[in-house]
C-alpha cells in the first residue's frame, strides 16, 4: 500500500503562531478502491489542533489499496505526521 505523493497536512495557524510542533500517528483504514474509510488518532502529538490537522489531511488522501491473493483489499496502516516549525517559522 502507498500514499500516491498526497500533500502533508496543513499546519494549523494557532500552533503556528504558538510555536508548537509534534508528532501524530493516524491509523487509517483503507478501502479496496483506495479511499481512506476510517481515520483515528493512535498516538497524540499532544495539541489538539495537530492531530485534528492530521486527521483532516489523511481523510483527502488517495492510497494504492493493499492487494492479497491477486484482489485488492481493505487495509490499516499506520502513519506519521510531523508538524515541525522550520527555522524560517514555516
Amino acid at each position: 500500500m502507498t500514499y500516491l505523493g498526497n500533500p502533508s497536512p496543513s499546519y494549523p495557524e494557532s500552533a503556528r503562531r504558538d510555536g508548537q510542533e509534534g508528532l501524530t500517528v493516524v491509523e487509517v483504514l483503507v478501502s479496496k478502491s483506495g479511499l481512506p474509510v476510517d481515520v483515528r488518532i493512535m498516538t497524540t502529538s499532544g495539541v489538539a489542533a495537530l492531530d485534528g490537522a492530521a486527521v483532516a489531511g489523511v481523510k483527502r488522501w488517495l492510497f494504492t489499496p493493499a492487494i492479497r491473493d491477486h484482489e485488492a483489499t481493505d487495509a490499516r496502516i499506520l502513519i506519521p505526521i510531523r508538524f515541525r516549525l522550520s527555522e524560517e517559522g514555516n
